[in-house]
């Protein structure tokens, strides 16, 4: 296994860059190498055991990978053959899927790293890759849109160094294993990172702009699969540190309410999928435990939604409200929306009760708003109606195909979660959001200032963030102290 896993983390740039030099063979290439990562998951999940490979003993660099990777790899898999599959005949250069295949390939290396170096280098390769897809098209505005996106996630990574240096100058190793004895300023400072990358919270507020403005298929990506390349490493942190965990939900809780209000209330269907995403990385955060199968669920709708937004008639929910859509793309939106929010037989019902199931009894509440808000931002789309004439191109269906497939196929892998209870609760708070869309939301003309999403106001941002996440670790750390001294 682990030969194995050496040649799977190599095989996307290996592939990556054959693909400049046969051409004519780059969409098989590339999705020969989702498919790949599809077995690899499959596989892990399997295995018994964890795997560990211990590569640089002397700087702790460290490759391990468990059931947790198996389902972000496998979520990336999926998500990734749907997007070559969409880009099959929209004529794209090997160029594109070059970058695609190392997108995929780095974003493979986080969820096996297990110290801060290896971690730092792979962040840094998605930064590049989703950069260069961003500004594929060439124009002004894609440029100004990926240049922007590049700057913040260049400015978040160098704070992530200085912390990653500060935990090797405690423990002379890079491994994860040596943050809880670093100085408080280095977990600031690599959270700051890695919630700025992941799109959390007042961190992610670059991510609308950036995820609604890229192409279909790159937005997809982006938001099915590349934004979570930032979360995972929090997740693991906080399944390996009890110091860690509380920290993490915080912002997870935190994350889940501010997207949600964003998305409410926009009226572009793809910044209401993007601001969304914001929410649902939260909900990932809110619960560490259960956060690969939500992670999974997540990325299948999400990819779903924007293969489809791509090729809705106007991005004007208002516009859309006053028309009809081509009747199979609204069936596909409609399953889609009503799995992310919760409906039973779709896996976002099972990640949904699995996550309030794992949480503490002061994020219930939250959460459960939180769920609320979900079913009204997906009300948007389930409440349009079909019948539209408009032509969709064939090679739409397959992709779409590919995903909702799983929505359903994936929903078996919790079914403990189906109790009368639990369907009982998700059609209420089902129920009460379809209430609000339609008695409030659906005419709603109120939309949240942008302010704080402007290019200059973003590093701002990022200050406040990093003051308020040193406050929390010391307050946290010290209460933990406080705790662990009165026991003894």
């Amino acid at each position: 296994m682990s030969t194995i896993t050496i040649a799977w983390i190599i095989l996307p740039f290996f592939l990556g860059f054959i693909i400049y030099l046969v051409p004519k063979i780059d969409r098989y290439l590339a999705l020969s190498v989702a498919i790949v990562s599809a077995g690899y998951a499959l596989q892990l999940f399997a295995e018994r055991s964890p795997l560990t490979l211990q590569l640089l003993n002397s700087f702790g660099v460290t490759l391990f990978a468990d059931r947790l990777s198996a389902y972000f790899i496998l979520t990336n898999a999926l998500v990734t053959m749907a997007v070559f599959l969409y880009s099959w005949n929209l004529g794209k250069t090997a160029f594109f899927y070059t970058q695609a295949t190392i997108l995929h390939g780095s974003i493979n290396a986080v969820f096996i790293c297990a110290d801060f170096i290896s971690l730092y280098v792979a962040l840094e390769v998605i930064g590049i890759a989703a950069f260069l897809l961003v500004t594929y098209p060439r124009t002004d505005r894609s440029i100004w849109v990926g240049l922007r996106y590049l700057f913040i996630s260049n400015t978040a990574m160098l704070f992530y160094l200085i912390g990653a240096v500060l935990v090797y100058k405690s423990n002379h190793s890079f491994a994860f294993t040596g943050l809880p004895g670093a100085p408080t300023e280095a977990l600031a400072l690599i959270f700051l990172g890695l919630l700025t990358k992941g799109g959390v919270f007042i961190s992610g507020l670059w991510l609308p702009l950036t995820h609604s403005e890229s192409e279909t298929q790159v937005s997809a990506m982006l938001s099915g699969i590349a934004i979570k390349a930032g979360v995972f490493p929090l997740v693991r942190c906080a399944l390996m540190f009890d110091q860690v965990s509380p920290i993490v939900r915080i912002f997870g809780v935190g994350a889940a309410l501010l997207g949600v209000i964003y998305a409410a209330l926009e009226k572009d269907t793809k910044r209401i999928l993007a601001s969304s995403t914001i929410s649902q990385v939260g909900w990932i955060l809110s619960a560490p435990e259960v956060s690969g199968f939500y992670a999974l669920a997540h990325g299948l709708v999400k990819s779903t939604c924007f293969l489809i937004a791509g090729n809705l008639p106007s991005r004007n929910i208002q516009e859309l409200q006053r028309q009809q859509i081509n009747t199979g793309l609204w069936i596909a939106l409609v399953m889609a929306s009503l799995s992310i929010s919760g409906f039973p037989l779709f896996v976002g019902f099972g990640a949904k009760m699995l996550t309030l199931e794992n949480v503490m009894p002061w994020q219930t509440y939250a959460l459960n708003i939180g769920a609320v808000g979900t079913a009204i931002v997906y009300a948007k789309f389930i409440f349009l109606s079909p019948g539209g004439q408009e032509n969709v191109r064939p090679g739409l269906w397959l992709p779409i195909s590919l995903l909702i497939g799983g929505l359903i196929a994936t929903s078996a892998l919790h079914l403990e979660v189906y109790t009368i209870a639990n369907i009982t609760k998700t059609l209420i708070i089902i129920g009460i959001g379809w209430l609000a869309h339609l008695l409030i939301f659906r005419r709603s003309l109120f939309t949240l200032p942008r302010g704080l999403e402007k290019f200059e106001n973003l590093i701002g941002v990022m200050s406040l963030m990093l003051s308020l996440l040193f406050w929390i670790v010391v307050l946290k750390l010290g209460w933990l102290e406080e705790v662990r001294s009165g026991l003894l």
